[in-house]
């Protein structure tokens, strides 16, 4: 029996949750929860200058909104600074560590020298095999003892062996003169502590590979499985930047894109199931292996990511929809919705989340029915409502006190009242449509008598006959 999946996200809080570190907790997440194994998050917090409450709670806002559930509870690596020291000195005592004493003048007085000569600027400290009879009472750091000779093999699900020289490996500080432990040994002992077993990261962390293999073999322990993902790139080919737009998560919940459109967009930005677009979080649990993760940056597109969303709307529960709408409004800062309101708006799902890309799109598409008398239309639709188009609602209004206000008692009513004005129901459609939303664009005008209901449409009806609300033609 092979051990359980463990991944983790690790992200350091120093702002919001960026995009490429939402793809790589994505894949961290869809790896795990597809192979029935754990799924856990680390703060990497040991920069306290730039570490703050604010981004922590950033980063776990965008994880909650993009739905990437974690287990256990949230590890903080600046907490667990007395274990990673004490692993620094358990291989200070087996001797694969050391004690350097070379100041900051030292070690660039012997770059200097060794540019001078044309050799390799890597340093060398003199302590690495000094006797400690001779050791100085003065500050010191600990190093690891780097293997000098032969190669060191990073073997990565993603970008295939990738071969490191050993002479081009440092004898890499542990701990600092100050007793605090570096990124690199703490990154290290929590994965190993959390049980991880599977690395997934950006690529800019390959080489970081390499010198953290020198710790896990030094303490005899196992080496995880390397998953090192490309970076997303801008749709010019570079790096994703503030230039090319939104950079946070929580900025693309703001403009109202759809959790799931997100996930199903980020999945497929750097991994593909052959040619398969459009996935349901089911099947992407199910289909997401490190085996189809390519090898080249992927390119952020904002039309694909708005044409996913539109599916995902589309297919969504209608009451899910609406929730998800709250969510949205005040991520965006917008007033929460009325009681009447979202009521109006269940009933109006089924006709207006049909080819809406965003939920601003939909909650555009809504306006009719979250909207309240008396109706201002809108300058385009007002020149549907001249004297001659009033005088039909005023008309037609009478026709519509019927006991039976359902969609094909409507249409009928409305086709037979279009051939008593000798005209088809098209021509009536752009006053109806004037009258019941102040706007010459609209779902269908039956769907919106429908979700209205007889007593709002009648009323909304009567307003329009009595006054457009703009000038008469």
């Amino acid at each position: 029996m092979s051990a359980p999946v463990v991944t983790r996200f690790a992200p350091s809080p120093t702002g919001f949750l960026h995009i490429g570190g939402a793809r790589t907790a994505l894949f961290n997440w869809l790896y795990a929860r597809g192979r029935g194994g754990k799924f856990l998050l680390r703060i990497e917090d040991t920069d306290r200058a730039r570490s703050t409450p604010e981004a922590t709670a950033a980063i776990l806002q965008g994880m909650a909104w993009l739905g990437l559930d974690h287990d256990g509870e949230i590890v903080s690596q600046f907490e667990n600074a007395p274990r990673h020291a004490a692993v620094a000195e358990e291989l200070l005592a087996a001797g694969k560590a050391y004690k350097c004493f070379a100041t900051q003048e030292d070690i660039t007085a012997f770059r200097e020298a060794a540019r001078a000569e044309g050799k390799s600027t890597l340093y060398r400290s003199p302590w690495r095999d000094a006797d400690p009879s001779t050791h100085p009472d003065a500050p010191y750091v600990i190093r690891i003892k780097a293997p000098q000779s032969g190669e060191t093999v990073i073997r990565d699900r993603v970008q295939g062996d990738v071969t490191i020289r050993n002479d081009q490996l440092d004898d890499m500080v542990l701990l600092r003169s100050d007793g605090t432990p570096v990124y690199m040994l703490a990154v290290v002992v929590d994965d190993q502590d959390m049980g991880v077993t599977h690395v997934i990261r950006g690529d800019d962390h390959l080489n970081n590979a390499a010198r953290q293999m020198m710790i896990y073999e030094a303490m005899g322990w196992d080496v995880p499985v390397w998953a090192h993902i490309p970076l997303i790139h801008g749709p010019d080919g570079k790096k994703l930047s503030k230039r090319h737009g939104a950079l946070g998560a929580q900025e693309y919940q703001a403009m109202g894109y759809p959790a799931a459109g997100m996930r199903n967009y980020l999945a497929r930005l750097g991994w593909s199931h052959g040619d398969d677009e459009f996935f349901t979080d089911a099947q992407a649990r199910d289909w997401f292996d490190l085996d189809g993760i390519g090898k080249s940056p992927a390119r952020f597109d904002l039309k694909k990511l708005e044409n996913l969303s539109g599916q995902h709307i589309a297919q969504s529960d209608d009451a899910a929809l609406q929730q998800e709408i709250a969510e949205y409004r005040v991520a965006a800062g917008e007033p929460a919705l009325t009681e009447a309101q979202s009521d109006a708006l269940l009933r109006a799902m089924y006709c207006v989340k049909e080819r809406a890309k965003t939920l601003p799109e939909l909650l555009d598409k809504a306006q009719f029915a979250l909207t309240s008398r008396p109706i201002e239309p809108d300058e385009k639709a007002a020149k549907a409502l001249d004297t001659v188009s009033r005088g039909i609602l005023k008309d037609l209004t009478p026709q519509l006190q019927t006991d039976s206000w359902v969609r094909e008692n409507l249409e009928d009513i409305l086709n037979r009242f279009a051939e008593s004005k000798d005209t088809k129901f098209g021509k009536l459609a752009g006053p109806l449509r004037a009258a019941l939303a102040g706007r010459a664009v609209t779902p269908s005008v039956f769907d919106m008598m429908l979700v209205l209901g007889q007593e709002e449409t009648l009323a909304r009806l009567t307003d329009a006959a009595e006054d457009a609300g703009g000038p008469s033609a």
